[in-house]
Formats: structure tokens, sequence, C-alpha cells
């Protein structure tokens, strides 16, 4: 069997992933009930959060070839990238405390020259796919080689998207949170290509006006 997938997002009310300011802290706190075995994280979220809320990428220093000796009981980042577009960036992600370390998803076509560097630095990889990645297959060689058995990603619309149309996806978290972003809507499920049947599971309501859904997949 695959691993469970969970995709859990902050939205507005008419279903933005952005234009607003999410309660990050219980956005977080959420996510941890699920106590994920890894993150699934696309390439672009990554780079945006860099961007976001660094100062410029560190030096790379010595200490980042190895593989950190951390809890096993924290969660892998698994990482989307079949272009190689975190050469010179990875070191900022397995710098990050509450990740174990970091597992690169990357496909056939991926450049020779990405992958030394993955192996220069110690870095776990799968190979999947032949133009992008087969995240099918990836899921599966992730329980196969790692043990994971629990996925959750929270990483925006077009990963979330894709795994609900390759019919990944187990439950859909959402926090809603009490408020319009109207013309400028980023709208979650935009790319969906065909019809998903959910069930309401759980219905929360929180303090501070959110409103916690959780729904399985059941077509």
């Amino acid at each position: 069997m695959k691993p469970e997938i969970i995709i859990h997002n902050s939205v507005s009310l008419d279903c933005s992933l952005t234009g607003f300011m999410p309660d990050m802290s219980l956005h977080y706190r959420i996510a941890g009930e699920y106590k994920p075995d890894a993150h699934l994280i696309g390439a672009n979220t990554v780079i945006a959060g860099n961007e976001m809320f660094g100062e410029g990428i560190p030096e790379e220093l010595t200490s980042d070839l190895i593989q950190p000796d951390r809890d096993p009981n924290l969660p892998w980042w698994i990482l989307v990238d079949s272009r190689g577009r975190l050469q010179g960036t990875l070191h900022t992600c397995r710098r990050f405390e509450y990740c174990r370390d970091v597992i690169l998803l990357v496909s056939e076509k991926t450049h020779g020259n990405y992958l030394e560097y993955l192996k220069k630095r110690n870095y776990r990889y799968i190979i999947a796919g032949n133009e992008k990645v087969d995240l099918k297959l990836a899921v599966e060689q992730l329980k196969i080689t790692f043990g994971i058995n629990r996925i959750l990603t929270d990483t925006g619309r077009v990963l979330g998207n894709l795994l609900l149309n390759m019919g990944l996806v187990n439950e859909i978290s959402i926090l809603i949170h009490p408020l319009l972003v109207g013309e400028n809507c980023y709208p979650m499920f935009s790319e969906l290509k065909n019809e998903v049947k959910i069930k309401l599971k759980r219905s929360d309501r929180i303090d501070n006006g959110c409103v916690w859904n959780v729904y399985d997949i059941i077509g």
C-alpha cells in the first residue's frame, strides 16, 4: 500500500491561499497533530520561503555536507526538484532543526551535475519518472526505502492539485479564516481536472473565528 497523504492548507472563506495573513501558529499546530513521517514540499515553496524569510542564501559550511543526527521521530522533508532548482540552497533546508533531514525526488532527466551535487553532500534521493517526477512511483519508494507511512503537504495549489488529480490524496484538512479575499483570490482547487467526491469527517470552530474542516476522499 502507498503512504497516506494529507493535504493541509489555510484558506480564506472564498478558498484563497494568498491575499491574507493566516494564523500560522494554529496552522502548524494542526499540522503537527497529524504526526506525519514526512512533509512533501515543492521546489517553488522552498524558493519562495528563502526569498520571503531569508536575507540571502548563507554560505554553505562543512557541517552542511553531513547528514544530521537528529531525533528519528522528526519528519523528513521530501523535496520535489527534477530540474535541480535548489542547487546551492539545500543547506538552508537541512539546517532546519525540526526536520530529520532532506530527501530529494528527481527524475531520469535530472541533470547529472545536480545528482553529483547531491551525492557529494550526502543527500538522499529517489529517481522516479522520466521527464518529471512520477509522484505515484516516488511515494511508493518512500514507503519501501524509508518506511514513510504518512505524508502531509501544505505547500499550496500546484502540488496539492497534482496529487488530487493523480488520486493519491486520502484526506483534506482546511483551516478556513473568517474573511473574503475577493478579486485577488488564488483559489486552492482551481487546477483540478475532475470532480473529487469528499465526505466531512470533522468540523471544529476555533476561538479566533477560524473553522477547521477535515474531509475524507471517497472518490
